[in-house]
């Protein structure tokens, strides 16, 4: 399937996905239900007169209803989720003039990229970083962390609150909101199962004599834990490589909305260069950030299995783009004798640690 390469067609792509996020959601735990109520069936077909036979689907339509409700609440509480795993405090009252100077850069890029002025967090976190969250623009909210307004300028600044804004506008935070919240729920739910597996409690229908007489119940309950087990691995995978491609998108409104993407490649470039360890942005929010805060050297490949298992493109790449931006716009506005460019001062691979 071709990238959407405009606004609007990003928007409705980000509008379908989430669709068939939210269908995949509630058929896996449709499957996990009623396929729970087949084995108890299988398992209890035998029963001797006055024991449980497992005749309505009880567990099927349970766990619908549940993964409905889930759904429903990531939609609607998915950015205070991440917020509140994430440690961020809401600014109100903004007190320094490094804060000051936020609320005042993200009131200009709200008006550039027409949409209401999203909601300001921040994050006690050396790390610099930066990402956008909610359901759609009226809902949205931006959060930084203490270590970007220590490292950037307000030009640079700017920058990265335009690429945020690029997210809230195309609808990418969206998409990526409602999967950081279910990629979450769906790794407590996996690990309060592996938790019973193991305890060494029986399953119902588990009996020595329903697994000697009956293979297909045996090949049904493995199925049915493995489907358990292996939840959060492909939830995680799509968190990885949903949004890697929109990152060129967001990067390339930034430079529309601030008419400056020299700007944004210097900062991406501090970001990279920062040694501190992430410790407050959980792995299940790390698609939504401008950088991958948890240093996967995946980020710094290229190919097909990096699309697929990274969560952002690699940093050399969207800086020499940006800087292939300010080219051009340099060279159509005859500045291009006074167009300064610094070598990038990246490695091949990312050099951001990996928080253990």
């Amino acid at each position: 399937m071709t990238e959407p390469v405009n606004l609007f067609a990003q928007q409705a792509d980000n509008r379908r996905r989430s669709r068939w996020l939210v269908i995949g959601f509630v058929a896996f735990f449709a499957w996990l239900g009623f396929g729970g109520d087949w084995i108890l069936q299988l398992g209890t077909e035998h029963a001797e007169p006055g024991e449980y036979r497992h005749l309505f689907p009880w567990f099927g339509i349970a766990m619908t209803a549940t993964a409905a409700a889930l759904t429903w609440f990531s939609w609607r509480q998915g950015a205070t989720q991440v917020l509140w795993a994430s440690g961020a405090r809401e600014l109100e009252r903004p007190e320094t003039p490094d804060e000051k100077q936020l609320v005042n850069v993200v009131d200009e890029m709200a008006i550039a990229a027409g949409i209401p002025r999203p909601k300001i967090y921040v994050i006690r976190e050396s790390d610099p970083n930066a990402f956008a969250a909610g359901r759609d623009p009226k809902t949205a909210v931006i959060a930084v962390t203490d270590g970007l307004l220590r490292v950037c300028d307000r030009a640079e600044l700017q920058a990265v609150i335009g690429h945020e804004m690029g997210h809230i506008k195309n609808l990418d935070m969206q998409l990526m909101t409602l999967l950081a919240s279910l990629v979450g729920t769906v790794a407590i739910m996996s690990d309060g199962l592996g938790d019973v597996v193991r305890s060494g409690r029986p399953f119902p229908g588990s009996s020595s004599r329903n697994r000697k007489t009956n293979p297909l119940l045996v090949a049904a309950l493995a199925l049915w834990i493995l489907s358990w087990l292996l939840a959060p691995l492909i939830t995680r995978l799509l968190a990885l490589g949903v949004s890697r491609k929109r990152e060129f998108l967001a990067d390339a409104m930034s430079a529309q909305f601030t008419r400056n993407p020299m700007a944004l490649a210097s900062a991406l470039e501090k970001i990279e260069r920062e040694h501190s360890p992430t410790t407050s942005i959980r792995q299940s929010c790390a698609h939504l950030c401008i950088a991958d805060p948890l240093g996967r050297a995946m980020s710094a490949r290229e190919g097909w299995l990096a699309d697929a298992l990274a969560t952002h493109p690699p940093m050399v790449m969207r800086v020499s783009r940006l800087r292939a931006m300010a080219y051009q716009e340099a060279k159509r506005t005859g500045s291009l004798a006074s167009m300064t460019a610094s070598p990038i001062a990246l490695p091949g691979a990312a050099r951001r640690e990996t928080v253990s």
